[in-house]
């Protein structure tokens, strides 16, 4: 008999906002946010105290400065972050080696099966809130329960400092009252679609008719429906594959330059490209993504987006073809006005151990796979900026990016 399901949710409690207080006793019990404070500035992290005037991450700078006069702008250091993530994955892995990462400061953790050895599920939660609480001084609240969406849910339910636990036989009960936004893939727009269709709660889903259901909103409905019930399948994947890489950037100020667009571009698919090399994989599709100047909406998605893609006739970890390709379908892009956001991206991947490129490389791809496994070394040693190409420059930000990325050497970030 298999033994019940049960996962656990970790959820770091304003990760980045608390590593500053931490380590910057002056800024503890003050509104801290962590992010650009300039025109285009954005809000990647903020502290609880400045989340009580409304404050929060992705927000404008100059909202939150609007909104909290006394707010403290820090710029932070992803390569802290991602240090002390490091630590912090650690401590979930003591409690079992079934981890998750969704990101820098959450995962979830399957224990099933592990109450002979750490005893029950709340218990571990607690010896795992303790632990990081001792070893890191930070705070992680967790949620409980025997399904991936519910214990996401409980965790933040559960915030600041929480622990809550659904049980098994709670789950309905658990979801009744909630709105129909805390069901996963549910966004301002589905929500709206299904406020419209007279659904406001997960109760309300659940206890509709099922044919009712799907003559509403098709398998869509009925799928949230099962959902709300607690039907998530879903597994914890540790080892789940990357499907893409990118870098993007939104200038300071409005591009029109098409020398400022280019140099940013290689920058982008070099970082790209070293990526993909560090994790032994090979791109067969190049992205680019543009978000033009002109406002077409009220907030961040009130920009034109455009993106252009183009299949290479072989995988690629290089940034010279990468760029190349990039370049040539910013030229089929035929701008007529500023770029506010530039991106390189790289999707479609595959293994760089299949030793095709060996079998068959021409010279001249062996001189530029030996030219980067050299520029590689350089950057492990010295850092990712220590040689860069010629035509080459920083892509200038209105603000850190505060993104993980896969690939990527926490030591030279």
């Amino acid at each position: 008999m298999h033994a019940p399901r049960v996962v656990l949710h970790a959820d770091m409690d304003a990760f980045y906002a608390s590593i500053e207080q931490r380590d910057h006793p002056e800024l503890r019990g003050r509104p801290v946010a962590v992010g650009g404070d300039g025109p285009r500035g954005v809000v990647s992290a903020a502290s609880y105290e400045a989340r009580v005037f409304g404050v929060h991450s992705a927000m404008p700078s100059i909202e939150a400065k609007r909104r909290c006069p006394d707010l403290v702008f820090v710029g932070g250091s992803m390569s802290r972050y991602a240090a002390e993530s490091k630590r912090i994955f650690e401590i979930f892995r003591r409690f079992t080696p079934v981890v998750q990462g969704l990101s820098l400061d959450e995962a979830f953790l399957d224990l099933t099966g592990t109450e002979r050895l750490w005893g029950p599920p709340r218990a571990v939660g607690e010896a795992l809130k303790k632990a990081v609480a001792e070893e890191t001084g930070l705070v992680v609240s967790v949620g409980i329960a025997p399904v991936k969406m519910v214990a996401k849910i409980a965790s933040d339910l559960g915030k600041p400092d929480g622990l809550l636990e659904v049980p098994r036989d709670g789950v309905r009960e658990f979801l009744a009252p909630l709105t129909v936004r805390r069901i996963w893939g549910v966004g301002p727009v589905a929500e709206r679609r299904l406020h419209e269709a007279g659904f406001e709660t997960i109760d309300d889903l659940v206890r509709a008719d099922p044919r009712a259901l799907e003559a509403r909103l098709g398998d869509w409905g009925l799928a949230l429906a099962r959902l709300g019930r607690g039907r998530d399948l879903s597994e914890v994947e540790p080892y789940r594959d990357a499907v893409s890489y990118s870098e993007e950037n939104t200038f300071g100020e409005d591009v029109s330059s098409r020398e400022v667009l280019e140099s940013a571009l290689i920058t982008h698919a070099e970082s790209v490209a070293r990526r993909l090399r560090r994790d032994r994989l090979r791109a067969r599709t190049v992205v680019l993504k543009l978000k033009l100047a002109r406002r077409v909406a009220a907030g961040p998605r009130g920009y034109p987006l455009l993106t252009r893609r183009a299949t290479l006739a072989d995988a690629s970890d290089d940034g010279a073809t990468l760029s190349r390709v990039a370049t040539r379908l910013l030229s089929r892009a035929a701008l007529t006005e500023p770029v506010r956001l530039l991106g390189v991206g790289a999707t479609n991947l595959v293994s760089a151990d299949t030793g095709q490129l060996a079998l068959f490389a021409a010279p001249r791809d062996e001189r530029r796979a030996r030219l980067n496994r050299a520029l590689d070394t350089i950057a492990d040693r010295f850092g990712n900026s220590a040689v860069v190409r010629g035509d080459a420059r920083p892509a200038a930000r209105s603000g850190l990016s505060l993104q993980h990325k896969r690939g990527e050497d926490d030591s030279t970030s």
